[in-house]
């Protein structure tokens, strides 16, 4: 995983490797909740992705919260056809920015 803190625009973007699952829990908790104070926006980059897991769906909910549930501005980036759908049908469509 790659994180990049754009402090001009208080914007943390995740930049996921091949799997994002139970595997990474620690690493995307520290990244994106460790630091206590929330981010003005997220970008989770998900073109390396291959798999996913509940547990990342978990990790994601887990953000929103930390960001601000319905204010907060999570943007997913860069799924493939398959997590496209898989994120359609668990509805975090209506959670998150799919791009």
């Amino acid at each position: 995983m790659i994180v990049h803190h754009d402090a001009e625009h208080d914007c943390l973007t995740l930049q996921l490797g091949e799997r994002f699952d139970f595997s990474i829990h620690r690493d995307f908790h520290d990244a994106c909740l460790g630091s206590g104070a929330a981010a003005r926006s997220y970008v989770i980059d998900l073109g390396e992705v291959t798999s996913m897991d509940s547990s990342a769906l978990g990790m994601l909910l887990l953000l929103r919260e930390h960001a601000g549930a319905d204010r907060a501005d999570i943007r997913i980036v860069n799924a493939g056809n398959e997590l496209r759908s898989t994120l359609r049908v668990a509805g975090f469509d209506k959670l998150f920015v799919l791009h």
